[in-house]
């Protein structure tokens, strides 16, 4: 995996070379960041964890059942974790985790980082299609899924299964860190629309760019749903089963989708009504771009939109639905959403906005992109489910 690059830097200091810079790092630097000690873990770290502009975080061996949810504040987690713990898993070989259950599981890696150096967390896609809720906590952590800067110790991971009782196992991944140095700079307004004009980001079902003047951009570029398909009988969402068996998160393209889901077709009128605390997955009617040197962050609808949770994984990686070229067609990959309305039913129409993306600087481009270096699950997705179903579904 090394480069010439790579090498350069070796030889001198990562933070020297990172001196005057700002954004996330991509994958050549996280790999810096292992092998220069902010990075540790007594199980090897794998090339195959580092992604574009993120490292996956693995499963410790053993799991807590906690009573309940908690941020340490000042304190260690450890020392909160004697009072809320119920009992603990051993999960090398593989252990149940309960619908609804809230556990708390110490992860393989631990971080080492400069003062200059924080990070953020958030779920895999594979995690958040299945209704799992994670998130992140740290010693003396005051937020979930944030890393401050300098933070020096361990990481946990909380997990509720919400729709499916799973199956996991030492050394699996449902979450991710991204790294920052200083200050990560997200493009406000005029800059986004620049950047668009230059490299759309929507481009519609036939291929072609969106124009940045038919495109809502405020803080990020607006996405919305897609409730009319592209057939009279097309599958418009899929709603999660409540009384299914367990999933295990070592088993791939296994599972049918049937059993564990309730396909919605297209209605008459182009909307649909999502039912309280039901879990759907559904799809945005732009493909998205995500081009090279850019990163995007998935905003959760906000409540005085409506009052849903959209999109668990909170970011698309660098090179998410670009096709390897620098033409202005035939861009994008339709980004699939994970959607769970609250407290009362909520109905949503074809072409109603749903979601924001906000973008982030990149201190340089990533060496491998999502979808071309990379086995990556959903690059060239349609209304997908979990990696872990069979593909006819």
């Amino acid at each position: 995996m090394n480069s010439v690059g790579e090498d350069k830097i070796l030889e001198t200091d990562l933070m020297a070379y990172l001196k005057g810079k700002s954004g996330y790092l991509p994958c050549q630097l996280i790999e810096q960041v292992h092998r220069q000690g902010m990075i540790l873990s007594q199980v090897p770290i794998e090339d195959s964890q580092i992604q574009p502009v993120s490292l996956d975080l693995r499963l410790g061996p053993k799991a807590y059942r906690i009573q309940c949810s908690f941020l340490p504040e000042n304190e260690p987690v450890e020392t909160k974790l004697k009072e809320v713990s119920l009992y603990d898993l051993d999960i090398t070989n593989g252990g149940i985790l309960e619908k609804n259950a809230i556990y708390l599981i110490p992860l393989m890696e631990e971080l080492n980082l400069p003062s200059s150096m924080y990070g953020l967390a958030n779920p895999k896609s594979s995690t958040g299609r299945l209704d799992m809720f994670t998130r992140v906590i740290v010693d003396r952590g005051h937020r979930f899924d944030e890393i401050p800067l300098g933070y020096q110790g361990k990481l946990y991971l909380e997990i509720i299964p919400r729709s499916f009782p799973v199956k996991v196992h030492a050394g699996l991944s449902l979450n991710q860190l991204r790294l920052s140095h200083v200050t990560s700079q997200s493009l406000d307004k005029e800059k986004m629309m620049i950047k668009y004009e230059k490299n759309p980001i929507l481009f519609d079902q036939k291929g072609n760019a969106i124009p940045v003047d038919e495109v809502k951009v405020e803080e990020g570029v607006y996405v919305s749903v897609d409730v009319a398909g592209d057939q009279p009988e097309s599958i418009i969402a899929y709603k999660a089963k409540t009384n299914s068996t367990v999933i295990d998160l070592s088993k791939i393209r296994h599972y049918k989708a049937d059993d564990f889901w309730e396909p919605i077709y297209r209605k008459k009128k182009n909307r649909l009504i999502l039912e309280p605390e039901s879990f759907y997955i559904m799809m945005s009617k732009e493909r998205v771009c995500i081009w090279p040197d850019w990163l995007a962050e998935m905003i959760a609808y906000e409540p005085n939109s409506g009052e849903l949770r959209t999109h668990y994984a909170g970011f698309f990686d660098s090179g998410f639905g670009w096709n390897g070229t620098d033409e202005l067609t035939n861009q994008g990959t339709r980004a699939v959403m994970e959607v769970r309305p609250h407290d009362v039913p909520f109905m949503v129409e074809d072409g109603q906005t749903f979601c924001r993306l906000k973008f982030e600087r990149v201190v340089e481009r990533p060496e491998k992109l999502y979808g071309l270096s990379l086995n990556s699950n959903y690059h060239s997705q349609g209304l997908a489910l979990s990696k872990y179903f069979e593909p006819d579904h």
